[in-house]
């Protein structure tokens, strides 16, 4: 989940005196750790266990503001709480892929930086729309994207659902990294050449939620489905040593506490 803090940092240095005026005042931070289980990279069959963290801030009373557990994590810098609408730079990473991992020669891909933009749009204040587009730095060097909605049930910070679906793209660089098969690929796993173009390469959905046990102390989690669509279902790598259905799950524990400025 997002944090504020960079925002607060971006702010201060812009314009220090406004900044030290309206960021003086009582935050509550919550913080968590957990575990999740997830593919080891687009298309495993085989899954990874990794940390599962949440990291959120809010001033005074007001409640910890909405953010879907597979977005990336940015900042707002355009946009208000008026309109619904807003936009801003992210930032994730990828998972790196080995020969080990898909148990044949196809080609390892390195972990990237992944940076972009969001923009974002409550019509209702239940309903979220978002659309993420990132290009990776090393690794597959492709550009890939997110379109989802979430329809989101709260109340305040005693708990909050959401549910909604998903639509992934890739390039042809992250299409042919993760699903292709180059001539040399080819001979030294002896599957099949395939050069996969950009499309959108696998539609889901994913649910999160977040539930206070009282005393500063909640649950929170998320699960999520995808299933992969178009050039990436018909490579070789998946439909031989892959698997279409990718599914990703994770719980934590996290703690509300208050600082002040």
């Amino acid at each position: 989940m997002k944090s504020i803090l960079p925002a607060v940092a971006f702010a201060a240095l812009a314009c220090p005196t406004l900044a030290s005026a309206q960021l003086i005042g009582t935050y509550r931070v919550r913080a968590g750790l957990g575990a999740q289980v997830l593919p080891k990279f687009p298309g495993a069959k085989s899954d990874d266990v990794s940390p599962y963290w949440t990291f959120s801030v809010a001033k005074g009373e007001h409640p910890f503001g909405y953010s879907a557990p597979d977005e990336s994590g940015g900042i707002a810098l355009l946009g208000d709480s008026d309109s619904g609408f807003s936009a801003g730079p992210v930032a994730r990473l990828s998972r790196p892929r080995e020969d080990g991992d898909v148990r044949a020669k196809v080609g390892n891909i390195h972990r990237a930086v992944e940076l972009g933009g969001f923009v974002q749009y409550y019509p209702v204040r239940s309903l979220r729309l978002r659309a993420e587009l990132r290009k990776a730095i090393g690794g597959h060097n492709g550009v890939v994207g997110l379109l989802g909605a979430d329809q989101i049930w709260r109340d305040g910070d005693k708990y909050v659902f959401s549910i909604g679906p998903r639509l992934w793209f890739g390039d042809s660089r992250f299409e042919r990294a993760y699903f292709g098969v180059s001539p040399v690929a080819s001979v030294a796993a002896g599957l099949p050449v395939y050069r996969p173009d950009r499309s959108f390469h696998a539609a889901g959905a994913v649910a999160g939620m977040q539930y206070s046990l009282g005393n500063d102390w909640g649950l929170f989690g998320y699960a999520q489905y995808q299933r992969l669509i178009g050039d990436a279902r018909r490579s070789p790598i998946i439909y031989r040593l892959g698997s279409p259905n990718q599914f990703s799950a994770g719980i934590g524990l996290s703690h509300t506490f208050t600082i002040k400025l």
